[in-house]
């Protein structure tokens, strides 16, 4: 089928994303194939085929057509996981109308920011959620209307029923031409390191995802595929929605929350071939008895993959003895839209590496934009041109400029690369820790700390200090039942000490609940560092719900 894909590229003649993802299904043949199959947190399936997506999101379409949207409209969900945001999604972009979808634990400062910034026109969402964005409505003058999914009546001439529109709308539609530069999906940045910024894509964005799709995550015609992510950010929109439907696999869709016993019998029940998920949730499983997973036959899963944030060296051991399985590590961001760097099947893996480039340009540069010899730590650069590379920060053109101000994509990320072609994550240009002139990686640190038994979680941040300019600051999550005592500290000291440096070593430990993170599960430092210092903490909207 990949080839059949790339005649349809090379022809550019109709690139649009929604059209592959469904009616080029069906007309593969396709129709009666499950195209998701949802979970839901009482165990009860429901199977959606590649025909049934078809005809829902061409009945999206002509909603929003009727709705007088138009090629370029801007037109979000603000939705939990459930299948009507998905069949929305694709209707948005069959008509060349740009999508976004918002995190469902977005509050009334996190929607006024995107919605204004994006001049969205169409919103959808629930009951539950329509209070938020009644509340910001008079400042959002752009926002025209607001469909409803669980309402059966027009609410007003401004709210209005989804299940209505849905019923009165017809099941034919022609898709426009849709060239490789036409915009397709807005995502906003995680605000992990300032205030979020819309980032665009556009239709040609399916090339990148459907390689590595095949050729990265290794899924085959015929597997069963689970992304774990949220739609509301890069990983549950390329790999969550794109890459699997446009190439007619069946994947799994789970509307609940994180639970370690349910994730293993959706794993088993569903046969599950290739998994896609975080590292936290790694790491949460990691807590749990290990007598649970004894339980469960994972024969059919051929390979479990991270992505999100860097894969700690811990958690690659706890798979190998524990699941028998390896993981790997892969390495995206919003900007990228795809897969950059990744370890893969076939390619040894160097636990806490983050791999090698695939078919891009990857460089380590120094201060003066000059290429660094192996193992040398510097910005890690792209070469740009990828078909996946975002064109745009909305309303921001000199931010956009100046991430391609030394002629290749600076990525803000600190990394080495090793004599084999490997690549080594140091940490954010804005997270090094500069203590008594020695720079040191927060994620060197916290991967240390991880191997502990006792520690469940580890947040490292730079603190200013008079002595030192900066001190290595540990905000550390005890597993359950586990007390902090002296004992335990001067092993967690000794332990880092032995293992990375007596520089690396935290000179403090703030013991927390939890450690913050966005839903893309990065460890959101900018927040810790507010929390220690007494400063504001800014924007809070993508962070991790409770």
């Amino acid at each position: 089928m990949l080839n059949d894909y790339a005649k349809i590229f090379t022809q550019a003649e109709n690139y649009n994303i929604a059209y592959l993802c469904s009616g080029y299904q069906c007309d593969l043949g396709f129709g009666s194939r499950v195209a998701f199959r949802w979970v839901f947190p009482d165990r009860s399936l429901l199977n959606i085929t590649f025909a049934e997506l078809e005809e829902d999101s061409n009945r999206c379409a002509n909603m929003l057509l009727d709705l007088n949207v138009i090629k370029g409209d801007p037109v979000f969900t603000f939705l939990p996981k459930q299948p009507s945001l998905y069949s929305f999604f694709l209707g948005i972009l069959k008509i060349n109308a740009i999508a976004c979808v918002l995190f469902s634990n977005f509050g009334e400062e996190a929607l006024m920011d995107r919605l204004g910034d994006s001049k969205a026109k169409i919103l959808l969402t629930n009951k539950g959620f329509l209070r938020k964005v009644k509340s910001i409505w008079d400042s959002l003058p752009e926002l025209e209307k607001i469909i409803v999914v669980d309402i059966e009546e027009q609410e007003s001439e401004r709210v209005l029923s989804y299940q209505k529109l849905l019923g009165s709308s017809s099941l034919n539609l022609t898709i426009p031409p849709t060239v490789p530069d036409t915009p397709s999906v807005i995502h906003y940045t995680s605000g992990s390191t300032g205030k979020p910024k819309g980032v665009l894509h556009v239709h040609r964005s399916i090339i990148s995802q459907v390689k590595t799709f095949r050729e990265i995550l290794s899924v085959e015609d015929g597997d069963i595929f689970w992304c774990t992510a949220d739609p509301g950010w890069v990983t549950g929109v390329s790999y969550g929605i794109i890459a699997p439907l446009s190439q007619g696999i069946t994947q799994i869709q789970y509307s609940g929350t994180f639970n370690a016993e349910i994730w293993f019998e959706i794993l088993q029940n569903e046969k599950v071939n290739i998994w896609y998920t975080a590292p936290t949730a790694l790491r949460m499983l990691m807590q749990e008895d290990t007598s649970l997973f004894a339980k469960f036959d994972l024969s059919p899963l051929k390979f479990i993959f991270s992505v999100g944030e860097p894969l700690n060296p811990s958690v690659i051991d706890w798979a190998r003895s524990i699941l028998h399985k390896d993981v790997y590590d892969t390495w995206f961001q919003t900007e990228t839209g795809a897969i950059m760097i990744a370890n893969r099947p076939g390619m040894e893996v160097r636990p806490g590496s983050m791999g090698k480039p695939y078919e891009i340009t990857a460089i380590i540069l120094d201060e003066q934009n000059l290429p660094v010899p192996p193992r040398q730590q510097g910005r890690l650069c792209l070469e740009p041109g990828w078909p996946s590379m975002f064109i745009c920060y909305l309303n921001k053109e000199s931010v956009y400029r100046q991430k391609f101000a030394s002629g290749y994509y600076e990525t803000g990320d600190l990394a080495y690369k090793d004599e084999n072609g490997y690549f080594w994550f140091f940490g954010r240009g804005d997270d090094v820790i500069n203590t008594s002139g020695h720079l040191v990686g927060p994620f060197e640190i916290e991967s240390a700390l991880l191997e502990l038994d006792e520690v469940a979680e580890a947040g490292v941040i730079g603190a200013p200090d008079e002595l030192m300019y900066e001190k290595v600051v540990a905000y550390i999550s005890l597993k359950q039942d586990i007390s902090w005592t002296r004992s335990l500290e001067i092993k967690l000291r000794l332990h880092v000490s032995n293992k990375l440096s007596s520089i690396a070593t935290p000179q403090e430990f703030v013991i927390v609940e939890r450690i913050p993170k966005n839903k893309s599960g990065k460890i959101l430092r900018r927040l810790l560092k507010a929390w220690y210092t007494g400063e504001d903490v800014g924007d809070v909207s993508t962070l991790e719900s409770e």
